[in-house]
């Protein structure tokens, strides 16, 4: 599959699974949704398959495994419910995931095509940056949504003075990380956009109220949906 015919169909995907979001927003178009998500994640993964660069179907294939049966006796065990905390730790998984690959593509560039150790083409350390922050944010965030949906802490606002003023300065930390990464190659400004937008994730979380969570996880996932569909094929953590 050609570079355009692959970003076309990471668009296509990512364009499913924001009309599922958007399904699953209401009850009576929640298996609409579904169907979208089901057809998104589908062409994602046969265009994943399509790559010539794959060295290893069967990692591939027994993680397909390992993690189907896993969402399979998830699936058949939660209550209806318990869904909105199911669905913040699943997707913290997701952030995560997005900052180990990231980490991957920065310390095997070679790997992804996008230079060498220490020489990444600036293009390819953009992307990695904000897919690392967008990652860590998503992370940390859902795993205080989780929390306070499973009333493991207070569903109430968490404020305290001066709280605005330390997310915009954590804020303006991470873009200045951002640059220095890509001034530097350097493996300290890639560990410090991890921690701070780690940090942020907690913190921008906590002051909303856990009836809001559910709303925090969709509208986080449209970012970072929005956010790989828009780098396309270049992108070094599309995979």
């Amino acid at each position: 599959m050609s570079e355009t015919a692959t970003g076309f169909a990471y668009l296509f995907a990512a364009v499913c699974f924001i009309l599922a979001l958007r399904g699953l927003s209401s009850p009576e178009s929640a298996r609409q949704g579904n169907m979208f998500g089901i057809v998104g994640m589908i062409v994602a993964v046969a265009t994943t398959l399509a790559d010539p660069t794959i060295i290893s179907f069967e990692l591939i294939l027994l993680g397909v495994v390992i993690g189907g049966a896993i969402g399979t006796v998830v699936a058949l065990k939660i209550q209806m419910t318990a869904l909105p905390q199911l669905v913040a730790a699943f997707h913290s998984l997701v952030g995560l995931a997005a900052v180990a690959v990231a980490a991957a593509a920065f310390f095997a560039p070679e790997a992804y095509g996008i230079g060498a150790r220490g020489d990444i083409a600036t293009a390819s350390l953009i992307e990695m940056a904000l897919g690392t922050a967008i990652g860590a944010v998503t992370f940390s965030g859902s795993v205080i949504a989780f929390a306070k949906l499973q009333g493991v802490m207070s569903g109430s606002p968490i404020v305290f003075p001066g709280q605005h003023p330390l997310n915009a300065l954590i804020g303006i930390a991470i873009v200045a990380a951002i640059v220095w990464l890509v001034v530097s190659n350097g493996d300290n400004a890639f560990w410090t956009i991890v921690v701070l937008s780690f940090l942020i994730g907690f913190l921008i979380i906590i002051p909303i109220g856990g009836a809001d969570m559910p709303v925090v996880v969709s509208i986080s996932t449209l970012i970072r949906v929005g956010l790989r569909a828009a780098s396309g094929s270049r992108c070094p953590i599309r995979h």
